[in-house]
């Protein structure tokens, strides 16, 4: 793979934000393949493991766009820029034409890898990764992420699935107090599962639990958010 080009796994929207910062906003999502992690409970599989790699495609960034700028009618809207870690992807150039023509970028991604071009983003959501997933975290590269972003509207989204991510989350977060926080609880039913099965009752409680354990602790400078994308449209893919 050039350097100008990106490999992508999926485009597709417009659709909504599903979490976090951006919650309830109209984007188009550019999911790219590949990823450093390998979280327990990954949702996004098929842009993660190199099993999937002869699916995604190298595309370059005018290639990008002009595929974002027919799913929005020409119409500018919030790019999210998805994984996968899309920080691993030259997604400079793609900013750049993109903003050029009215369009605005967000990106989200664990923050295990710093790009000069963080510094175009509109928006930058970092999602560090709790006990839970099985990854351990690198805060000095995490650090650096905060520095290639400095300029831009930076805030901290972490998933939540029991009571040992709770109390990393509300620690990591009183170390990063100058981020917005975001809590979610997580979707515990497997990707490859239907709507049918998807466990949302077991969902609902772990957020009703989120709530509670939260005001519990008075932490009051923090967002409890669903993923509403799981609520509206289950594990389906492309919405």
């Amino acid at each position: 793979m050039s350097e100008s080009t990106c490999r992508i796994a999926e485009i597709f929207g417009p659709t909504i934000q599903g979490e976090g910062a951006l919650i309830g906003e109209p984007t188009v999502f550019v999911r790219s393949g590949g990823c450093d992690y390998r979280c327990s409970w990954c949702d996004s599989f098929h842009a993660v493991d190199s099993e999937y790699r002869d699916t995604w495609k190298p595309m370059l960034a005018d290639e990008i766009l002009n595929q974002v700028e027919a799913l929005s009618g020409n119409k500018p809207l919030m790019v999210t820029l998805s994984g996968g870690n899309p920080a691993i992807q030259p997604f400079g150039n793609l900013i750049k034409l993109g903003q050029d023509k009215g369009y605005r970028f967000a990106m989200e991604t664990q923050g295990s890898i710093a790009q000069d071009w963080f510094a175009s983003l509109d928006t930058l959501v970092l999602s560090p990764k709790p006990p839970s997933s099985g990854e351990v975290i690198d805060w000095d590269k995490f650090d650096e992420c905060l520095i290639k972003a400095q300029s831009v509207n930076t805030a901290m989204k972490i998933v939540i699935f029991d009571e040992e991510d709770y109390l990393w989350a509300k620690e990591v977060a009183e170390n990063y107090e100058q981020l917005p926080c975001y809590l979610q609880p997580g979707n515990h039913t497997p990707p490859n599962a239907d709507d049918e099965t998807i466990d949302m009752d077991g969902i609902y409680n772990r957020y009703e639990w989120l709530i509670e354990r939260s005001l519990k602790d008075q932490w009051y400078n923090v967002k409890i958010l669903p993923q509403l994308h799981v609520l509206v449209w289950g594990n389906k893919r492309g919405v």
